[in-house]
């Protein structure tokens, strides 16, 4: 696996494919591993994915994580890989270092699809991470993930054993830097940014999203100069809930013709 240092930290990376490279940015709690399903359907890129501090393979001295930081590992990987500019898709906090990048380094994003980004951290959303934190000291984060990441459709077919089952497994892969990337989640705010993006930008919101609202994903639009805006009928976490839909409309935005 490709890896690049940047200061203090070694940032490992998928790469798979050929053709323009496409960043993928995954969301908190979650590593790479995150964009297997679209990752499997990306034919004609190059699909770079790396970890986050304290997500997979990637070490750093393990102090806090800034969405400058991850921007700047974001570009570090773009670099060692080769590639002067990509398509990047984010998710979440994937999603607020893409939408960093795109208005800070905007020669290095070609296109950006950004789900579930916000603007700025309000208190609501303050009030949620806390409670996240407190869930992690009590072990019971895992419980809360289904509950807050997934929608009607999920909970239609879901059995309680299933469900279950998914707790289980939720707590063997949450990331051992969720504490420290969702800090950084509390401090999010691309405000002095969005009006600087020049590339087309996708905004795609969940229907039953509980950490975004609706009026948040307005405001990017209205504040990005090339955004249009797109919704999918899943919840927060519509990349592992809706995967095939997802990678469509994501893979769809990225190969169309401008």
């Amino acid at each position: 696996m490709p890896k690049v240092t940047l200061e203090d930290a070694v940032v490992h990376y998928d790469r798979t494919g050929d053709g323009p490279a496409l960043l993928l940015l995954h969301g908190t709690a979650a590593s790479r591993e995150q964009w297997a399903p679209l990752t499997a359907q990306a034919t004609g890129f190059t699909v770079l994915a790396p970890d986050f501090p304290g997500s997979g393979l990637t070490i750093d001295d393990g102090g806090p994580i800034t969405v400058e930081v991850l921007a700047a590992q974001a570009e570090a990987v773009l670099d060692h890989a080769g590639f002067g500019s990509a398509h990047v898709a984010g998710h979440s906090l994937g999603a607020v270092v893409a939408a960093h990048l795109a208005g800070t380094r905007p020669d290095r994003v070609r296109k950006a699809v950004l789900h579930a980004a916000w603007p700025a951290t309000d208190v609501r959303q303050d009030a949620e991470f806390r409670y996240w934190l407190d869930l992690l000291e009590t072990g019971t984060f895992a419980r809360m993930l289904p509950l807050m990441a997934f929608g009607p459709r999920y909970w239609e077919q879901a059995t309680s054993e299933g469900n279950e089952q998914l707790v289980k497994t939720l707590e063997t892969v949450i990331q051992p830097g969720t504490d420290r990337q969702i800090e950084a989640d509390r401090t999010v705010d691309l405000r002095p940014v969005l009006g600087r993006i020049t590339a087309p930008v996708l905004v795609l919101g969940s229907a039953h999203d509980r950490i975004v609202t609706a009026d948040q994903q307005r405001e990017l639009v209205a504040a990005i100069p090339d955004a249009r805006a797109a919704e999918i009928d899943a919840g927060h976490g519509a990349p592992a809930e809706l995967p095939d839909e997802f990678a469509r409309l994501v893979l769809d935005f990225f190969s169309a013709k401008p």
